[in-house]
């Protein structure tokens, strides 16, 4: 992959960046980008499961960087929570919980009688652990960053993406799936100078959509979906089933994080889209499509620890209203 961030840099004082067991893979390239080895930990399970953390690096004084993404199992959460206490315990100057994809953040307010803000918990659980600050990508509702009273930087994927249509595919269509997404979704309009179309639908339970009406012209357009992530897919597909219908020829997606449960895979196999393309948020295990195309983002997460290690400003990769990052 082309590096699409500036790569000479000199740093004030060398952090150190640990990996946990989600995504090894992500870390391994974004400490290449960096020139930095990985940092050693010994993670281990007991025979009943529990998760027991050991630095083999000494941390006493140093900036240290936890990446773990925190998607299904439970695990995942609970060792993030274990490597931020046994930093802090060990005296690292500041911890920072990089975490490339946000989990529960589907659950971040009370949309019905006796149920957890989950979200809200898992923010509280990750301050209390002793973090210092968290970076993340493309959260699933950016009001999450208000749960946090901590240092919180937001990252948004779509550099990553719109590299790959700049230029590239005339007469193109940007789409939010829903009402929600259209910030997201403007910003990768602005980005590619195309228009924008948003699908109005309804959720009547979990993981099930049903589109009501599409704002905006696809006919004979390009068009390109635009999410933050995509779980059983389908809503997703009733989407791509949607803009066939109403006239549109290629169809893409940019899908930050591939949760792809379920049916996902085979139902992206089976439709009418032409590529979706996903980041290393989360690693695809197992996991093989033609249609599906991963996109790293560790250049983007890696310059996000760099400027943050540097105390300089991370602005222009959150920023998403403005063309800031060639």
């Amino acid at each position: 992959m082309a590096t699409i961030f500036r790569a000479n840099y000199k740093l004030e004082r060398e952090p150190i960046i640990f990996s946990g067991s989600s995504n090894r893979e992500l870390t391994t390239k974004i400490c290449a980008y960096l020139s930095l080895p990985i940092g050693r930990i010994e993670l281990r399970r007991f025979s009943d499961g529990e998760i027991w953390a050991k630095y083999m690096d000494n941390v006493r004084g140093r900036d240290v960087y936890i990446v773990q993404s925190t998607h299904p199992p439970a695990e995942n959460l609970m060792e993030l929570l274990i490597m931020i206490d046994a930093a802090k315990r060990a005296s690292a100057k500041r911890v920072t919980a990089v975490i490339p994809y946000f989990g529960y953040a589907r659950q971040d307010r009370k949309d019905q009688p006796r149920v957890a803000i989950t979200a809200k918990l898992v923010a509280n659980l990750i301050t209390i652990a002793g973090a210092d600050k968290v970076i993340t990508m493309d959260l699933h509702a950016p009001q999450i960053q208000g749960f946090f009273d901590i240092p919180f930087d937001h990252l948004y994927a779509s550099p990553v993406f719109t590299v790959l249509f700049k230029d590239k595919i005339s007469n193109l269509a940007v789409v939010s799936p829903d009402i929600g997404g259209i910030k997201l979704a403007r910003s990768y309009a602005n980005r590619l100078d195309a228009n924008l179309v948003v699908i109005d639908k309804r959720r009547p339970k979990h993981n099930v959509a049903e589109v009501m009406n599409i704002i905006g012209e696809v006919k004979d357009r390009n068009v390109l979906l635009v999410d933050d992530l995509i779980d059983t897919g389908g809503t997703f597909i009733s989407a791509v089933k949607t803009l066939k219908e109403r006239g549109a020829k290629e169809i893409y997606a940019a899908i930050s994080h591939p949760l792809l449960s379920g049916e996902a895979v085979s139902r992206i196999e089976n439709s009418e889209i032409t590529t979706v393309y996903v980041t290393d948020s989360i690693p695809l295990k197992n996991i093989i499509s033609k249609k599906i195309v991963v996109r790293s983002a560790s250049n983007l997460l890696a310059e996000a620890i760099l400027r943050s290690n540097k105390n300089e400003s991370i602005s222009s990769l959150f920023e998403i209203d403005k063309d800031q990052i060639s």
